[in-house]
């Protein structure tokens, strides 16, 4: 896999997106520093992190996974052109959405 972006979170955290050369599959990799709100210390059993989706309306999907018995994390936030929103499910995965914010049209 080659990098294809990197860049650094509002609150310190450094995220790089891989993609498989063969594949339009991306893998995204998080660092946390230890006073963000997303670091946890690892134990066992905490593999996976999250699970990230892009979405065209996150607020909208936001809701509805809300609606169908996800946990609200974070509210939905927007930062540089994205929109992002995180919940967790049943077993306390977290989920993350991701969406582009549109462009506003003139009046």
């Amino acid at each position: 896999m080659k990098v294809t972006r990197r860049g650094r979170m509002s609150h310190g955290g450094i995220w790089v997106e891989l993609k498989s050369p063969d594949s339009e599959q991306r893998l995204e990799l998080n660092w946390y520093p230890t006073d963000s709100k997303f670091f946890t210390r690892y134990r066992k059993g905490e593999e996976l992190d999250h699970l990230a989706f892009r979405v065209r309306d996150v607020n909208q999907a936001f809701r509805e996974i809300v609606a169908s018995g996800a946990h609200p994390e974070v509210e939905p936030f927007k930062e540089d052109r994205y929109e992002f929103a995180f919940a967790s499910d049943p077993d306390g995965i977290w989920i993350e959405l991701i969406g582009r914010i549109k462009a506003s049209t003139p009046d």
